[in-house]
């Protein structure tokens, strides 16, 4: 049986305190890329009871995505943005999704998807991709805060994987150093540490923590 919403979120203000969750539930999170990092941040959010997710991929999901990234071998072929929606209603039913099934390619899809969020989460593939996001939200969305992602390859040390705060508004988490490549993949343990902390910045910043 599905708890009530009066029975999650009595349990999570029991576990967070009620101002603290009034703040999280209240947010509004936008997910840029729903791959590793990406679905990985969005089902720690979504557990830890925050109101609204703004979800954004092209991609659909990929047997190859399934060894790091939380979706189930079902939904090979379903759009990301669907299978991940899916999957977070299993785990948050009365959570807000927002989904938009498009790539992010220029300053006017930023201004358009993004506008809408406190807090941005850059979770792409591709060093272009994330460049651009960074630069058009810290340019033309100036009061958000962003937390970006940079270095999460391979198997080397848990520990090299950090949150720094980069400007008052944006936070960049990795070891800002490793990259995929032939030989050196990514692992599910470590681009999921690298989105732990992604979302836990993003849950301090809800608390008004703002030191990484």
């Amino acid at each position: 049986m599905i708890p009530s919403k009066e029975e999650l979120n009595h349990a999570l203000k029991m576990r967070h305190g009620e101002a603290l969750h009034t703040r999280i539930s209240t947010a509004v999170i936008a997910v840029c890329g729903l791959g590793g990092l990406g679905s990985n941040i969005a089902v720690s959010l979504a557990r830890a009871g925050v109101g609204k997710l703004i979800l954004i991929d092209f991609d659909q999901v990929d047997v190859s995505n399934l060894h790091r990234q939380q979706y189930k071998a079902s939904q090979v072929g379903l759009d990301k943005t669907q299978a991940l929606s899916q999957n977070l209603r299993e785990i948050s039913p009365y959570i807000d999704l927002e989904t938009h099934t498009v790539r992010i390619a220029d300053e006017d899809d930023v201004r358009k998807l993004l506008s809408s969020a406190d807090i941005i989460c850059e979770a792409f593939d591709h060093a272009e991709a994330k460049s651009m996001l960074t630069n058009a939200v810290l340019e033309l969305l100036p009061d958000k805060y962003l937390i970006a992602a940079s270095g999460m390859a391979g198997l080397g040390s848990a520990n090299a994987i950090q949150t720094r705060q980069i400007t008052s508004r944006f936070y960049l988490c990795g070891d800002r150093l490793s990259d995929a490549h032939e030989g050196l993949g990514l692992m599910a343990p470590r681009v999921m540490l690298c989105a732990a902390h992604q979302a836990q910045m993003a849950l301090r910043i809800l608390a008004y923590e703002f030191e990484p």
